[in-house]
C-alpha cells in the first residue's frame, strides 16, 4: 500500500520531521503516525509550562468613574487606556478573567466576569462601552462589584488572586471606606487612581490597600494616565506571580528567599556572616541546592524586579565559571541565570527573549566588576527592567546595560544555586542572603549596610533628617555648657544602624549634661586624630544661669539647633564616606580618638526617573507651503468583492402583456401511411328495436317455392336455402 508519513528523528538533542511518500505496511505508517502525535503532544504539553504575568490566573475589575465631570472625550481616553492594559494578560478560564463596572449615580456592569473567553472578544467589548455621566458614587460601585462580580465569580477566592482598580476624577458623594474594608474582607486587592485635582488623597487612600505608596497613584489629568499604563502593569503582575512576602524592617515586601524556600539551614553549616553576630551558611561541593521551578515560581517571574545576594568565596573558586543562580529547562539549558567568572572578573545576567536562541545574555566588564572577586564579603544587586539591567557593589552602581523584553520561562525544569557553569557540581562558597524583590522600588529601599565598612548614604540622609527635625522641637530651656565629653571611639555598622560618631550614642559616652544655661556658640569642628584609647568622663559643667523665657528660646531653637547640624554634617561627612576597602572590624576592638578626615565619598545613588514633563503650549502656526505637484495618476484598485444575493421571493404576476400577431402558415406535405392500428374492442350490444310494420300479404310463385321442395343432402356443399 501506498502511504504518506512522517519520518522522525532526533539529532542533537533536537527533532527534525519531513513529510515524504514512501510504499511502507499499515504497522510502519502506525508507528510514524505515533511519532508525529507524540511530538506534538510534548510540544502542546511545553507550551502550557511557559509561565509568565500574561499566563497568571486572576480576576481583574476595573471599576471605571462615569460622572459628568469626566466628559466623553476623557472617557474614550480611558477604554483605550484599559484596551491597553488588558491586551498584556491571556483571557480565559485558566488565565486572566476581566470584568468592567461604569459608575455614576448607580453602577452598570459593563463586562461581567468570565462572559468573554479570548482577548479579541473582551477589547472589543470594552471598545462598545458608553460613556453614561451622572454623579459619583464610588462607594456603591465598589460593594457592587465586589457582590455581583467577586461574589458571582465560578472560580471563587482560593487561589485566584481577586483585584480591582478604581479610576476616579473626583470626591466620593457616598462613603467608600465601608465599601472598600469589606472588599479586603473578601480578598479583594484595591487600586485608587486619582486623575486632576478634585480628588482627595486621603480618600484614595480609604479605598486602597496598604502601604499607600504602593496602591495609590494620582495624575494631573486624563492624558497623564498613559504613563503610569507601565506602572500598573507591574502592579497588577505583582499581585498575581508573588505571593510570597519577606519581612524586611517595618514593612513586608513581595519577593523570593531563595534560601528559605532551598531549606539551607539543614543543608548546609551555619558559619559567621559579614559582620559579628550575623548568620550565614557554607555550602559544600556535598550540598546540593536545587528545587523544581514549578514550585518556587509557580507563575513565572514579574518583568522587573531586584535580585540581591550577599556572599563570599575563597582559593580557586575565584578563578572559577559558575552560575550563582540559575533556572534550567527541561533538558538541562539555562534560560535565566547570574554566572561569575572568576578567570575574566566579569558578571554575566541571563534571561529569557523572543529571539530564536530563546535567551540573551549581557556581561558587565573587567572594570567594573573587579571588586567581587577579592574573597571578602560583598553584596551584589541586580535591578533588572524590561529595558535594560543595573549592576550594584556594595551600595554603588556600576554599570547599566540594555536588554531585549523578555518572555515567560518554562517552568518543568529545575531552579539551581552555586553550580559550575554547564555541571552539576556545587561550589564551595559562603551566602548570607538570596532573594528576588518583585517591587524594583525595593532597590532605592535596600542598603548593602551589611558590609563591613560600607556606610549608606540613603540611611545617613535619614539621620541626619530624624536629627534636624526632631532636635528643633527640643527641651523648653536652653542647655547648659556641657562637660568635657571622652573621645569617642568609632563603631561599626551593625544591621541598618550608621557609624555616626556624632549623631549616635553609640559612638563614645559623652559627659553628663548641665544645667540649664545660655546658648553656647557651635565650636569649630578639631582635626580627627590617630586612633587611641578612650578618654576619661568629663566633669560636670558649671550650672549656668536662668535662661530667657520659653517664648524667645522656641523662636531661636529652630534656627540655632539646624545651623548646628549642619555644621557637625559638614564635619563628619568626610570621615562617614571612607574607602570602601576600610571595614569596621576594629569598632568592636578597643574604641580610640576619631582617625583623620577620609577623602571625598562616591557619587549618590541614581534617583528613579520622574514623570514626564507636561506638554508644551502650541507653536505660532508656520507659513503655508508651495503647492506641491501634480502627482501620477495611480494605479486602478482592486476589484471589488462579489456581493450579496438579492431576496429571492417571488414577486407578484405582472399584468398579460398585448396578443402578438398572427405568423405566418406553415409549410407541409402529407405523411407516409402509418401502420395499421390493433382491432378494437368489441362495442356493447345494442338495444332492441322496435318491431317493424307488418308487411303486405306475399303471393305464392313456383319459383320461389323451388327450395321447398326439394330435399337437401346434409353432405352436401352449397347455401342452404
Amino acid at each position: 500500500n501506498a502511504c504518506l508519513f512522517l519520518f522522525c528523528r532526533c539529532s542533537g538533542g533536537s527533532w527534525y520531521c519531513c513529510i515524504m511518500g514512501y510504499k511502507a505496511t499499515s504497522v510502519h505508517c502506525a508507528l510514524r503516525f505515533l511519532c508525529f502525535t507524540l511530538l506534538h503532544l510534548l510540544s502542546s504539553a511545553q507550551d502550557e509550562d511557559i509561565r509568565s504575568c500574561r499566563t497568571a490566573p486572576c480576576d481583574l475589575v476595573f471599576i471605571l468613574d462615569g460622572s459628568w465631570s469626566v466628559e466623553d472625550l476623557n472617557f474614550e481616553i480611558v477604554k483605550k487606556w484599559l484596551v491597553n492594559i488588558t491586551s498584556t494578560f491571556h483571557i480565559g478560564q485558566r488565565f486572566t478573567q476581566v470584568g468592567v463596572v461604569q459608575y455614576s449615580d448607580d453602577p452598570v456592569l459593563e463586562i461581567p466576569l468570565g462572559k468573554y473567553s479570548s482577548n479579541k472578544e473582551v477589547l472589543k467589548a470594552m471598545e462598545d462601552i458608553e460613556y453614561m455621566g451622572g454623579n459619583t458614587r464610588t462607594g456603591t460601585a465598589i460593594k457592587f462589584a465586589t457582590d455581583k462580580l467577586f461574589g458571582l465569580s465560578e472560580r471563587g477566592p482560593a487561589g485566584v488572586s481577586r483585584i480591582a482598580v478604581v479610576l476616579t476624577d473626583g470626591k466620593s458623594q457616598d462613603e467608600v471606606l465601608k465599601a472598600a474594608e469589606a472588599a479586603r474582607k473578601k480578598g479583594v486587592i484595591l487600586f485608587a487612581i486619582g486623575v486632576g485635582l478634585e480628588t482627595e488623597e486621603a480618600q484614595l487612600r480609604d479605598i486602597a490597600n496598604k502601604p499607600s505608596s504602593t496602591y495609590v497613584f494620582s495624575v494631573e489629568d486624563y492624558k497623564a494616565i498613559s504613563r503610569i499604563i507601565q506602572v500598573i502593569r507591574q502592579k497588577l503582575c505583582e499581585e498575581t506571580v508573588c505571593p510570597i512576602k519577606i519581612p524586611i524592617d517595618s514593612r513586608d515586601e513581595k519577593g523570593f528567599d531563595i534560601l528559605l524556600h532551598l531549606n539551607l539551614a539543614k543543608k548546609a553549616k551555619k558559619t559567621q556572616g559579614a559582620f559579628y553576630g550575623s548568620k550565614a551558611y557554607e555550602v559544600t561541593s556535598r550540598d546540593d541546592l536545587s528545587t523544581a521551578t514549578r514550585t518556587l515560581f509557580p507563575d513565572g517571574l514579574p518583568p522587573s524586579y531586584v535580585f540581591v545576594s550577599t556572599l563570599r568565596y575563597k582559593g580557586s573558586v575565584t578563578k572559577e565559571e559558575w552560575d550563582l543562580w540559575r533556572i534550567q529547562t527541561r533538558d538541562g539549558r539555562p534560560q535565566m541565570a547570574v554566572t561569575l567568572n572568576g578567570y575574566e572578573r566579569t558578571v554575566s545576567f541571563t534571561t529569557t527573549s523572543e529571539a530564536p536562541s530563546g535567551t540573551q545574555t549581557v556581561t558587565f566588564s573587567l572594570q567594573t566588576a573587579w571588586k567581587l572577586f577579592d574573597e571578602k564579603w560583598h553584596q551584589m544587586r541586580l535591578l533588572v527592567t524590561e529595558e535594560d539591567v543595573t549592576l550594584y557593589v556594595d551600595d554603588l552602581e556600576i554599570e547599566t546595560l540594555p536588554l531585549q523584553p523578555p518572555v515567560g520561562i518554562f517552568i518543568n525544569g529545575k531552579t539551581q544555586v552555586g553550580k559550575y557553569v554547564q555541571k552539576e557540581t556545587t561550589v564551595p562558597f559562603e551566602i548570607q542572603k538570596l532573594r528576588i524583590y518583585c517591587d524594583p522600588e525595593q532597590n532605592s529601599r535596600e542598603t548593602a549596610c551589611e558590609i563591613p565598612g560600607v556606610v549608606s548614604t540613603k540611611t545617613f540622609i535619614l539621620a541626619y533628617h530624624v536629627l534636624c527635625s526632631s532636635a528643633a522641637y527640643g527641651s523648653t530651656g536652653a542647655p547648659g555648657r556641657p562637660g568635657q565629653p571622652g573621645h569617642p571611639g568609632m563603631h561599626g555598622i551593625k544591621g541598618s544602624k550608621v557609624c555616626l560618631s556624632a549623631l549616635s550614642k553609640e559612638c563614645g559616652e559623652a559627659g553628663q549634661r548641665g544645667h540649664d544655661g545660655q546658648l553656647g556658640h557651635p565650636g569649630q569642628p578639631g582635626q580627627v586624630g590617630s586612633p587611641g584609647p578612650r578618654g576619661l568622663q568629663g566633669d560636670t559643667g558649671a550650672p549656668g544661669p536662668p535662661g530667657p523665657s520659653v517664648q524667645a528660646i522656641n523662636e531661636l531653637s529652630e534656627s540655632h539647633i539646624r545651623q548646628i547640624c549642619r555644621d557637625i554634617l559638614q564635619s563628619e561627612l568626610p570621615g562617614l564616606l571612607i574607602s570602601k576597602q576600610q571595614s569596621c572590624s576594629s569598632c568592636h576592638s578597643q574604641p580610640g580618638s576619631p582617625g583623620p578626615p577620609g577623602p571625598i565619598g562616591p557619587q549618590g545613588l541614581r534617583g528613579l526617573p520622574g514623570f514626564s514633563g507636561a506638554r508644551g503650549h502650541p507653536g505660532h502656526p508656520g507659513q503655508p507651503g508651495h503647492p506641491g505637484v501634480n502627482g501620477h495618476k495611480g494605479e486602478p484598485g482592486f476589484k471589488g468583492e462579489k456581493g450579496s444575493p438579492g431576496r429571492t421571493t417571488d414577486g407578484d404576476p405582472g399584468p398579460p402583456g398585448p396578443i402578438g400577431p398572427m405568423g405566418p402558415p406553415g409549410y407541409g406535405k402529407p405523411g407516409p401511411p402509418g401502420k395499421p392500428g390493433y382491432p378494437g374492442l368489441n362495442g356493447a350490444e345494442g338495444k332492441s328495436g322496435n318491431p317493424g310494420i307488418p308487411g303486405q300479404p306475399g303471393v305464392c310463385d313456383l319459383s320461389m317455392c323451388y327450395g321447398t321442395m326439394r330435399r337437401r343432402d346434409p353432405y352436401s356443399k352449397g347455401p342452404n336455402y
